[in-house]
């Protein structure tokens, strides 16, 4: 039977600022079972770090409670904090110190004699490959080797849950997924990992669940497939004549095999069960109205759709802050 090593009850934040205060996280409830990876996917600004940092004990929740490897967050922060790993968007390492040093302090500083230090210290750089860089100084290090520093400082003390923040954010594909393959190991050898992003791509191929937050709120929680599922269907991306555009949904709209229709930019957005079946009847019904298709695009479901299916905005557009979560840095 797995067992939870994370849950929130009623967790809520929220932040004063510009004359008003603003609700971040608003009441929600969740776990995150043993050896999981568990994504926190939302657009900028949604929650995901406000959350994450309350977990961590960086910041204070205002009300509802949360339980981490079996510690209450609030009554027992130290606890806490001895039983994780906390790897935040900007990273931790000293840009003077090797990445050896800095590794050897942080051990060190969660009380590993010198000996079982170096020991612990150079197993982490070989789980990372970074064991070739190890004596050189961090600030000459690339974006993909210093955040691969930064999730070995992150478990040189061997915790129990890892928490991730934005963990590939600046890195480029090749980078992003070779630390993606570091992660997945990390799961292999039983650690829970609780990470956010905003990467779609990230969430669908890296997460064994995913919570989709916006507004703070929760909309949807389940597996990448399982998510999916839930979509409306495949999708249809078709542009028309600009002077034939409300027609063209009018007409669409009134169609038995049209689940939903939208306005993407310039284009009309449609949700059918089937998506290849639909395109005849598409282009049948605009013909008989002498409406001309422009272009078409056809795509089974994304997690993009069932962020746009819950929300009403599509997630790669809703990437701007609602509300600030550097108030809490």
């Amino acid at each position: 039977m797995s067992q939870e090593v994370i849950v929130a009850s009623g967790l809520t934040k929220s932040f004063a600022g510009r004359g008003r205060v603003v609700e971040a996280v608003k009441g929600i409830d969740f776990a995150v079972e043993q050896g999981e990876i568990f994504g926190f996917l939302g657009p900028n600004g949604a929650g995901k770090t406000t959350t994450q940092r309350m977990l961590t004990t960086l910041l204070p929740i205002d009300a509802g409670v949360a339980q981490v490897a079996g510690c209450d967050v609030a009554r027992l922060p130290a606890q806490v904090r001895a039983r994780i790993g906390y790897v935040s968007q900007l990273g931790g390492a000293d840009n003077l110190a090797t990445g050896r040093e800095n590794l050897m302090l942080q051990a060190r500083l969660y009380g590993a004699a010198k000996s079982d230090a170096r020991q612990r210290v150079g197993e982490v750089l070989a789980a990372m490959d970074i064991g070739a860089i190890a004596d050189r100084k961090v600030k000459t290090y690339s974006g993909g080797q210093r955040r691969r520093l930064d999730v070995a400082l992150g478990i040189v003390h061997q915790p129990e849950v890892l928490f991730l923040d934005e963990p590939s954010t600046g890195l480029d594909p090749q980078n992003r997924a070779n630390l993606w393959d570091h992660v997945r190991r990390l799961r292999e050898t039983g650690t829970t990992i609780f990470m956010t992003t905003h990467y779609l791509e990230e969430a669908d191929s890296l997460c064994d669940r995913i919570m989709i937050i916006d507004h703070g709120q929760i909309v949807a929680d389940g597996t990448p497939q399982d998510l999916k599922r839930q979509a409306l269907g495949d999708s249809v991306l078709l542009t028309v004549g600009s002077n034939d555009q409300t027609s063209a949904r009018q007409l669409l709209e009134r169609a038995d095999f049209v689940k939903e229709v939208s306005s993407d930019g310039e284009g009309l957005r449609l949700y059918v069960h089937d998506g290849k079946a639909a395109l005849p009847d598409i282009f049948r019904l605009l013909d008989s109205q002498r409406i001309a298709v422009r272009t078409v695009s056809l795509s089974e479901p994304t997690l993009d759709d069932v962020f746009l299916a819950k929300t009403g905005r599509s997630l790669r557009d809703g990437d701007r802050p609602v509300v600030s979560e550097e108030v809490a840095a």
